[in-house]
């Protein structure tokens, strides 16, 4: 398997996924804007999405494919199977009991994630209405990300890399076609959310039947493979929620800034995610199952080298994207979102966000590309004490930046802490001697910042003023930003090219 060829499609589905979430939230701010129905809903799909990163895509997406792996790699078909049915059977009952709670307590979790909207009753009563639509989605999601895992396993990683459009299908049909139709209309992006689970996870069942993995019914607690994992899942569980802690503290804040700031940030959010996702998830995806390989065949030397791989492809390409995003924030934001009541100020305000966001963009996604390197040899301690660490250090600063800086603040806490945590997670894989740095990282290293320095003085001088940004139709704003785009890219490519670099010096085959 070529990891670059798997990248380079797993990058570019990820990015179909992460276009189409920019068209729903070109709706979602045209028809809504950044105000209280906006804040309602972000808050009550922020709940079932947090329990989905913690259980599903966390915790147990890090226990479970290193244990399916070692399975699949030692064990029988019918006894792998065996821990799937188990496992599904398991995950399938948790998770319905844990959705009838969340919908039945849904006032009380609003009271507790947003506190500061108990002032407004109306903004209250609406996003308790919203998160008893959105909670089932915990259900469905989390098993998409088991059958992700299943699929990512056997390498088919390019269906769980579309899969996630076809949420944003749902959003973008719903407010573009059925809003009209509800009262209050937000509540149509509350359904849209429980369509999108519902299509996810139909779209992955083909593909497991296929393959002969669809999970069956079946009741064995004893099972041991289950066993390891839920052991796995305890501390991971503690580990992944640092992270979503420090997620809800934000919102926490934010719930008592001006109306508008939790729109801002999720709107800056939004535009993080794209390179967040098509590097930061798509390379911790394809790295997981050949690290648990590598690991499992005890060859340290290849594990190295793997992660090395991975971090020179994130600095290669997370670096630029990250001074992009702080350079271009205002031309991607209104090209974006700067339609019907999305005001010029909730442009500025956004902004701020995305430019306090960026400072930790490298960070942020750096620990998906670190983080495994401790999940493949099923090591969850030591993420657990850093991300610990981490929040601790975020929340000190959350308080330090939230009066001078107000909502952009608490966007650069979560940032720096990212490039915190990541600091800690590089220190230990090389203290442990898990992670040796292969040769010529100084020189690699020196290419990229001279080609980034010349991408953002391009960027900087071609933008133009922000009162055209403010004032231009969609018409003028989406080719201008392709443009600027193109630009930066033709000059980043140019100086690596002029310094010696080919795209053969990052090719690499993984484990089968």
């Amino acid at each position: 398997m070529n990891l670059l060829r798997a990248l380079a499609a797993v990058s570019s589905l990820t990015m179909v996924s992460r276009v189409l979430g920019y068209a729903r939230d070109f709706f979602i701010a045209r028809l809504f804007g950044a105000g209280l129905a906006t804040d309602a809903f972000f808050v009550a799909f922020k709940i079932p999405n947090l329990l989905r990163r913690l259980f599903a895509e966390g915790a147990f997406s890090q226990a479970f494919v290193p244990i399916l792996g070692e399975h699949k790699n030692r064990t029988s078909v019918e006894e792998t199977r065996c821990l799937i049915d188990a496992i599904s059977t398991l995950l399938f009952l948790a998770l319905v009991a844990a959705a009838a709670l969340g919908m039945i307590a849904a006032p009380l979790i609003v009271q507790v994630t947003a506190p500061g909207f108990a002032a407004q009753p109306d903004k209250f009563a609406l996003t308790v209405a919203l998160l008893r639509i959105t909670f089932p989605y915990i259900v469905f999601i989390s098993l998409v990300a088991l059958a992700a895992g299943i699929l990512n396993t056997w390498n088919r990683f390019a269906v769980p890399a579309i899969t996630p459009a076809l949420l944003n299908v749902s959003f973008i049909v719903g407010a573009a076609f059925f809003a009209g139709y509800f009262d209050p209309p937000v509540l149509v992006l509350a359904w849209a959310v429980f369509a999108g689970g519902v299509l996810q996870l139909a779209f992955q069942v083909p593909f497991l039947v296929k393959l002969g993995l669809l999970p069956r019914w079946r009741i064995d607690f004893r099972h041991p493979g289950l066993r390891r994992v839920l052991l796995l899942m305890l501390p991971a569980a503690f580990g992944v929620s640092v992270s979503q802690i420090s997620l809800l503290i934000n919102q926490i804040f934010a719930s008592f800034l001006a109306t508008g700031s939790i729109s801002w940030l999720y709107y800056a959010d939004r535009l993080m995610e794209l390179p967040a996702g098509v590097l930061g998830v798509a390379v911790g995806t394809i790295l997981l199952p050949s690290l648990s390989k590598y690991h499992a065949d005890a060859n340290p030397a290849e594990y190295s080298r793997l992660l090395d791989w991975g971090l020179r492809i994130t600095v290669l390409l997370a670096v630029p994207s990250a001074v992009a995003l702080a350079v271009l924030a205002l031309p991607l934001i209104t090209m974006l979102f700067h339609y019907g009541r999305f005001t010029a100020e909730d442009a500025w305000m956004t902004r701020q966000a995305l430019m306090a966001y960026s400072v930790g963009l490298v960070g942020i996604i750096l620990v998906k590309i670190l983080a495994p390197g401790f999940y493949a040899r099923q090591n969850i301690a030591t993420p657990v004490k850093i991300g610990i660490a981490t929040l601790i250090a975020t929340q000190a600063m959350n308080a330090a930046f939230i009066v001078p800086l107000r909502h952009a603040g608490l966007a650069l806490a979560i940032g720096l802490g990212a490039c915190l945590n990541a600091g800690l997670l590089y220190v230990i894989l090389r203290k442990h001697k898990i992670y040796a740095p292969q040769p010529g990282w100084t020189a690699f290293l020196a290419k990229v910042a001279s080609a980034v320095a010349v991408m953002a003085a391009a960027l900087y001088f071609a933008m133009g003023d922000a009162r055209w940004w403010l004032a231009a139709t969609w018409q003028g704003k989406v080719p201008a930003v392709l443009g600027l785009v193109l630009l930066g890219g033709s000059c980043y490519g140019a100086v690596l090219l002029a310094c010696g670099m080919r795209p053969r010096d990052f090719s690499r085959g993984g484990a089968p």
